[in-house]
Order: structure tokens, then sequence, then C-alpha cells
């Protein structure tokens, strides 16, 4: 079987099957892809009626052209562009991807990140996405999304604000545009990014084609970060489909008053998840070891954070009023009067204390 046939015959199986077909994804393990075709034509096969319709209209040299129309292609396992990591779906593997763009679909995906969450978003969650789009792809890193409303808008839009790599899996055709209102973000996403489809171009969306292109999100990523996602949310399939493949998965916690984060707070809490806050803790746990650390959060400094132990038990015998004398503050702090003279000069310095005639006190910016 030459490549062009091979080509020809995954392309018609993608008209002919729906994704994720078990049956005829082991027929091309089995037979190769003509022979697949062959035995779903032969009408003495159990199944034969199912696809019967469907390999009668199919035409796969329409598609192909139709693709190349749009500036697409059809990859095929084998293909220097096809992603490996496609293989851990084992018998859920795809056995064709339509692609719209320029870029290299293998090269894109070698080091990316999936961001998804509620279509039905808070502007707390777009935010988020927004912001974790476009800083992994500063990062030099490929936000993979879904294309849907909320947050997956976001997080490929932030990706293309900063010049960034995104990819858009859809579960309609490559030419098709679903949501209707998001033709200019896909335009966007095919002129400075990819397209990817297991459903040939043209093909509508149907609902179950939405949860079925999922695994492919996950299997395609290094990790899966869930913005905002209610407790019965599709996104979560992405979720569950990464930790199949023992993919890292990620939370961001919202307001524990919110229903669009209920979903999240449940796989954060179950341990199905790790709590990310920002692009820094995502690059941490999908980066390379030991090269893309995250930095260690914590508050800033405070005027009397760099004081040693004497200082800070002088400056707590300091009265905030009344002046006190070294005598006093030492006998208030447990230390010697030298050492509380010698504290309380160093503490003049640091404009935390103030002396006069009277003696000692806190300066006024620094009373508690």
């Amino acid at each position: 079987m030459t490549a062009d046939a091979d080509r020809r015959a995954r392309a018609l199986l993608t008209r002919v099957a729906e994704p994720g077909d078990r049956h005829v994804a082991a027929l091309v393990r089995e037979l190769g892809s003509e022979a697949a075709v062959d035995a779903l034509r032969d009408p003495s096969s159990r199944r034969a009626d199912t696809y019967a319709a469907r390999l009668a209209a199919a035409d796969p040299d329409a598609d192909l052209a139709r693709a190349t129309a749009v500036g697409g292609r059809l990859l095929v396992p084998g293909d220097l562009e096809w992603p490996s990591q496609l293989d851990d779906l084992g018998e859920r593997a795809p056995w064709a991807l339509w692609v719209r763009g320029a870029a290299d679909l293998r090269m894109a995906c070698l080091r990316s990140v999936a961001v998804v969450g509620a279509r039905a978003a808070t502007h707390y969650g777009e935010h988020v996405a927004s912001v974790l789009g476009s800083d992994l792809g500063a990062a030099g890193w490929t936000v993979v999304s879904g294309g849907a409303y909320g947050i997956d808008a976001h997080a490929h839009g932030g990706a293309l604000a900063v010049g960034g790599m995104t990819v858009g899996v859809l579960a309609c055709g490559v030419d098709v545009a679903y949501p209707p209102r998001h033709d200019a973000l896909f335009a966007r996403i095919a002129a400075d990014g990819l397209l990817v489809s297991e459903v040939p171009p043209g093909a509508a969306p149907h609902r179950g084609r939405f949860l079925v292109r999922n695994r492919l999100i996950a299997a395609l990523t290094r990790g899966t970060v869930v913005v905002e996602a209610a407790l019965r949310s599709g996104s979560l399939s992405t979720a569950r489909e990464a930790e199949s493949l023992r993919r890292i998965v990620m939370g961001v916690p919202g307001p524990v008053t919110s229903a669009m984060s209920a979903g999240v707070h449940r796989e954060l809490r179950h341990g199905s998840a790790q709590l990310v806050e920002s692009c820094a803790d995502v690059l941490e746990l999908v980066g390379g070891i030991g090269t893309d650390l995250a930095p260690e959060v914590r508050a800033p400094d405070g005027p009397r954070d760099q004081l040693d132990l004497l200082a800070r038990r002088v400056l707590d015998a300091v009265p905030a009023r009344r002046p006190a004398t070294v005598d006093s503050v030492a006998r208030t702090a447990g230390v010697a009067p030298a050492e509380a003279h010698a504290a309380l000069g160093l503490l003049e310095i640091e404009g935390l204390v103030e002396s006069g005639a009277a003696g000692w006190r806190l300066r006024r910016a620094t009373s508690p």
C-alpha cells in the first residue's frame, strides 16, 4: 500500500466513523487502512449497516482538496509531524488528524500545556485564563484548549496576545467556526497557531464529539490546568483523561462561594489535581527537573524582619507613647543596659525609635 493510498483511506475513515470508534480502530490496527475500508464495505459484515450510508456519500479526495483550500492537511501516523505522545492513548489513538495552520504540530506540542475550564466562566476565571495563556506563551510554551466560550477562548487569546503558540482542538471541521462567534478567533489561531480535528472539513459538531476530543487535548500536552469547573463540567473529563495518561493535572482555586469552582475544589480536595496559582507554578510541575522552579512565595519583608533577636526584644520593650529611659527599656527587655543602649542606637538609625530629653519611644509611623 502506498503512502498516498493510506492517507486517502484514512481520510475516508474520518468521514465514515466517529472519532474514537473502537471497531474501526481495531480494523485499522489489524488490517491496515485500505483493508479496513474494504471490511466496512463488505455487505456480509455484521456491522455493514452501521457504515453503509456514510460510505456511499464519502469522497476523500474532495475532503483533502477542501482542507488544502483553507491551508490545511491530513496527518497520519508515520508522518514526521505526527505527535508520538498520541500513542499513549493505545487503542483509542486517532487514525488521522486534520490540521490547519503553518506550524508543525509535533514541534508545537513538545512543550505544551492544556488550559481548560467552564464555558460560563466568571470574570475571575477569564482573567486567570488570559494571564496563564499570555504567561505560558511568553515563556515559549504552547497553550492547548478546545476553542469554546469562557476559559478556552481566554486561554487562546492570552497566548495570541503575546505572539505565543496556541492549538485549538475542535469537535468540528477545521474550517468550521463553532461557536459561530469565534470565527475571528479561529482565523487568528489558524494564522498564528494550529487548529486540529479528527473529523473532516465541513463536519458539524455533535455532543459526543466534544467529550471524545478531550482525550486528544490531554494526550497532546504535558499537563492539564483546570481554571474553573462546576461539579458536572465537561472540562473535568479532560482532567480525568490526563490523569489516566499519567499526565500532570492542576487546578486553580477560586472563591469558596463560587459554583464555577466547585469541581476544581473537589479535585484538589481529593488529591486528583495539584494546586497552582500562576504560570510559574505550572512550569515547575511540567517543566524540566531543576530548570523551571517557581520562586518561593513569601510575604514582603517589613522593617522589623531584618532585625536580630536582641534588637527585636529591645524594640518590643520600647513604649509607644511615654518615653522610657535606657534602664527601663533594658529591664523590660531582660537585657543589660549596655546591650539596650547599643540596640536602641541601631533602631534609631533604622527609623524605628526616636529619642528625646525624657527617653526613648517608638516612632509614630511604626507604632502598632
